[in-house]
């Protein structure tokens, strides 16, 4: 009898596997489709300074790819998928451009832009990177490039001297995500990144959380060991924002300071008016 239940129960797994990767095949064509016809955007939402949580460091532009109805295609639904493929590459490319493009408009805005340190090298990735910072140099001084934690420990040759030759030119890079893969110090010290932003799992309910507390205190005084700004991600409630700036922190996101929004917020008649 047990070895018939599990074979029953590996028939309903096996079933419920292929609908669940039929699913995902189906999204990714879909946003296939959708980067084909350049129906991108970037949704900006703000970095603040903890000491001045009014004014704002820098935002960071999110991809959003919007189907044939006019919907946002959620990221979690393809996005796991796409990083290590193709589709991640054209992902990339459509954030850069977008970025560049954001940057190009507005003289006065800093921008961070996400990627995979598997797009280093990328022929269209880096060709569209090539052209945007050709158009104005100075552009470099306000890009931002996030690289996830995940990518950059897999990839530590390329990603060195990819970021030493673009830091020489003006701009900055993030280390996203920071504590949510299996960090080695070692490369973390030869990479120079200017920031981390620590992930949101040891951000959520840390006032009232010990264990988050001493987790992002300790990923705090590592950053700062290496003279590194921090971010404090997903930053949600007033009590977490004001730990965390008494804690030291450098600079905060989440819903708390805004959401991410397709209206760029320094185009509204509200920020106009300042």
């Amino acid at each position: 009898m047990t070895d018939a239940g599990h074979g029953e129960n590996d028939g309903v797994d096996s079933a419920l596997d292929y609908v669940i990767d039929h699913k995902t095949r189906l999204t990714m064509a879909v946003v296939e489709d959708a980067l084909t016809r350049g129906d991108a955007v970037l949704a900006y939402q703000p970095i603040v300074q903890a000491d001045r949580p009014s004014l704002s460091a820098f935002h960071e532009g999110l991809i959003r790819i919007v189907d044939n109805t006019g919907r946002f295609i959620p990221l979690r639904d393809f996005m796991p998928d796409a990083e290590t493929t193709e589709l991640g590459r054209r992902i990339d490319c459509a954030s850069i451009a977008l970025g560049l493009h954001a940057l190009q408009q507005d003289s006065a805005l800093r921008l961070s832009v996400n990627m995979s340190a598997r797009s280093i090298g990328h022929p269209v990735w880096t060709e569209t990177l090539r052209r945007g910072l050709a158009r104005d140099e100075r552009i470099a001084e306000r890009l931002i490039l996030e690289v996830t934690e995940s990518s950059a420990m897999t990839m530590p040759e390329l990603v060195i001297p990819f970021m030493r030759d673009l830091q020489g030119r003006g701009a900055s890079f993030a280390l996203d995500d920071f504590g949510a893969g299996h960090t080695s110090f070692r490369y973390l010290r030869e990479f120079n990144f200017d920031m981390i932003k620590i992930d949101g799992q040891f951000i959520r309910k840390i006032a009232h959380q010990p264990d988050n507390q001493v987790l992002a205190a300790a990923l705090q005084a590592i950053a700062h060991h290496f003279d590194m700004f921090t971010v404090a991600e997903s930053v949600e409630t007033a009590d977490e924002a004001a730990y965390l700036i008494n804690m030291g922190i450098d600079c905060l996101q989440g819903y708390y300071f805004g959401a991410p929004t397709i209206t760029p917020p320094w185009k509204t008649p509200k920020a106009a008016a300042r």
